[in-house]
């Protein structure tokens, strides 16, 4: 008994009832992941420790730093992809405690339509994560920070800061929105596909 309940979450966490959705898992659990876990820590890794201000104090050097980052990208990034995790990983869980394959999903409308509702839900969520990375990084990370110091009590309130690897940060998120599209995409798609096939079973019958 209980290896069967293992069985069946094991495949339907794996396996989505879909050719779209088993490469939507293989992009985003696998490619997606390993960008930011990897090039990611080599580009923001250090950013806190080489992040320098005019004048050149650590008290200073960390007030604008967390001004210039209300939160890292890498912290925002891994919170992105374990949010959007969710909705997918709750139905996988109710498909493993119901006993439902793959087939099930396609055939039985009920199913379906909760499938459907957590790929809508998945790709709300990549949605919102995209408008906030516009407001909180944009689509450009300059050389030059300005700092509103006045708060610190500097006799200068606007102190010029020195942003680290700038280029190397501004690909960086222009791959990252790259990939948040590519993942709505491939979402729409699989919606797509599963009506598709829907409507290919109801005529066979």
């Amino acid at each position: 008994m209980s290896l069967n309940y293992i069985k069946n979450f094991y495949e339907g966490c794996v396996k989505p009832p879909t050719v779209i959705g088993q490469f939507h898992t293989l992009f985003f659990g696998s490619v997606r992941m390993f960008f930011l876990g990897v090039l990611g820590f080599a580009v923001y890794g250090n950013e806190a420790l080489h992040f320098s201000c005019d004048p050149d104090k650590r008290e200073i050097n960390l007030f604008c730093y967390n001004q210039f980052r209300p939160i890292t990208p890498q912290v925002f990034w891994a919170l992105q992809l374990v949010i959007v995790l969710v909705p997918g990983a709750i139905f996988h869980l109710y498909a493993a405690c119901k006993s439902i394959n793959q087939e099930c999903i396609l055939q039985k409308p009920v199913y379906t339509v909760i499938y459907i509702l957590s790929v809508l839900l998945r790709i709300s969520l990549e949605v919102i994560a995209f408008w906030l990375q516009i407001h909180l990084f944009g689509f450009q990370v300059k050389p030059l920070y300005l700092c509103d110091a006045g708060s610190f009590g500097e006799k200068f309130t606007i102190i010029k800061c020195m942003v680290p690897e700038h280029f190397e940060k501004t690909i960086f998120l222009i791959a990252m929105y790259t990939f948040t599209v590519i993942t709505v995409v491939l979402c729409v798609a699989e919606i797509f596909e599963i009506i598709f096939r829907r409507l290919c079973f109801l005529i066979r019958q």
